[in-house]
């Protein structure tokens, strides 16, 4: 009786991560599924499941989990749209002063203007990203 009570609790676990994706249920589920055959085949008093129980657990938790995390985890966001736009060069097309200008970042035209506004940028020269105001890009030389 207690290996069924053991196979209920480790199905119910299982199907419960589908909740959290954290694999630590899973793990749970799959120690009360181990417990479930190891009592179901030695016939072990409930101290003894428990301790089974235990023992898969933490084997579970602190083995597996974190190789099973390194897999299927999900990598963290890429930067799209304007995001992505820091960071990147860009070349002026017509000068960039503190009152206009444009440049093109991969091949999209901005607007934009310096970050230091006593700054003046030609046309031709290569500039970077430093941050996306609005509808401008604020640019700078760099060192």
């Amino acid at each position: 009786m207690a290996a069924v009570v053991w196979l209920i609790a480790g199905v119910l676990l299982a199907a419960a991560e589908m909740l959290t994706g954290d694999f630590t249920l899973l793990m749970l589920g799959g120690a009360a599924l181990v417990t479930a055959g190891v009592t179901g085949v030695v016939h072990l008093p409930v101290v003894g499941g428990a301790v089974v129980f235990g023992v898969s657990a933490v084997a579970l938790l602190f083995l597996v989990r974190p190789i099973l995390l390194r897999r299927f985890a999900t990598p963290p966001p890429v930067a799209t749209n304007v995001h992505a736009l820091p960071g990147k060069s860009a070349r002026v097309v017509e000068t960039v002063n503190e009152h206009t200008g444009l440049v093109k970042i991969g091949g999209e035209v901005w607007s934009a203007r310096p970050l230091d506004p006593t700054e003046e940028y030609p046309e031709g020269e290569t500039v970077y990203v430093m941050k996306i105001d609005g509808a401008h890009a604020v640019v700078w030389k760099g060192p």
